[in-house]
């Protein structure tokens, strides 16, 4: 795994947060820049916060957080991460975050060791970040990512967690404040695909079979080693909703989307993925599919909006297969 200096942020996430002015308003993008700008001092003032000794900043790292490894003042490892402005400010990505890792209390995710919402920083227990589900062979990843999704979905709140004050996004307040972005901004040649995606989603939100705390962004990248003692694979980074578990599963099933464009028959290899899913983890197979489309449209859209032209193509091209 590549590194960077303790204070200089990996070129994934400033390419990111450049084309925030296309997806999310130059409003977003100012705040991006003027984070970015300060981001030295930041690092600097957590770091003497919680008495750490930086060792590196990981790369290529994320796309809305930088995560430095470091040891705590006892010598013990840990990660420090920072999340940059986003649709979301700061406080409030570190309070939701923590509200949900400290619900899991390390039951299937990562463990938090400390938070500053102020400074939308988090101190966490350091897992084998170089080693996630997509260093397995596809058929063993999805065993994996199956049985660690499934520790996930528990009641949203919990009176023990100190953090169970904080109000998480339900699906339907998330995807609404979507739907405006995804009329205007897809491209004309999607507008087909936007249409049946919003229809779906109406429908969907209709009569939701359950309320669980979701992970939000839950895919083969986001479930990382850890000691075998506790658990081999434990999840990271959630962007947590309160919601249906096939919400949560829609992400995972375009894993890997790149091979599979590439196999043959990678129309009917999708439906065979989402079908397995949805009967390895007893979700109805209708709605899984239907919050596949709707977040590959999205999706796509966003990148697009954002200028990664090819990728949108590829998300709109296997939205079109189901």
């Amino acid at each position: 795994m590549a590194s960077a200096s303790p204070h200089e942020p990996p070129q994934r996430l400033t390419r990111s947060l450049a084309s925030l002015g296309n997806r999310a308003g130059e409003h977003v993008a100012r705040d991006a820049d003027d984070w970015l700008g300060a981001l030295p001092g930041l690092l600097e003032r957590t770091l003497e916060r919680w008495e750490l000794t930086a060792e590196r900043v990981v790369s290529p790292g994320g796309r809305s957080s930088l995560v430095a490894l470091v040891r705590r003042s006892d010598g013990a490892p840990a990660a420090l991460k920072l999340l940059a402005p986003d649709t979301v400010s700061p406080r409030e990505r570190t309070e939701r975050e923590t509200a949900a890792l400290e619900r899991w209390n390390g039951w299937g995710a990562v463990r938090v060791l400390g938070a500053a919402p102020e400074d939308g920083a988090l101190l966490l227990e350091r897992l084998h970040g170089e080693v996630s589900l997509r260093s397995l062979p596809e058929a063993k990843a999805m065993l994996e990512a199956v049985s660690a999704v499934r520790r996930l979905w528990v009641e949203p709140s919990s009176s023990s967690s100190p953090a169970s004050g904080v109000a998480l996004e339900t699906v339907a307040e998330h995807t609404e404040a979507e739907v405006a972005f995804l009329r205007e901004c897809a491209p004309g040649e999607a507008a087909p695909l936007v249409d049946e995606a919003l229809e779906l989603r109406a429908s969907l939100l209709e009569a939701p079979p359950e309320h669980v705390l979701l992970h939000g962004d839950f895919r083969q990248g986001s479930v990382l080693g850890a000691d075998a003692e506790r658990a081999p694979w434990l999840a990271v980074g959630p962007e947590p909703l309160v919601g249906e578990r096939a919400y949560d599963l829609a992400r995972l099933v375009r894993d890997r989307l790149h091979d599979l464009v590439a196999s043959p028959g990678a129309g009917a290899a999708t439906r065979r993925r989402i079908n397995k899913l949805a009967d390895s983890l007893d979700v109805d197979r209708e709605r899984l599919r239907g919050w596949t489309l709707y977040r590959a449209v999205e999706s796509g859209v966003r990148h697009a909006a954002g200028g990664a032209r090819e990728d949108a193509e590829l998300l709109l091209e296997f939205a079109g297969w189901l």
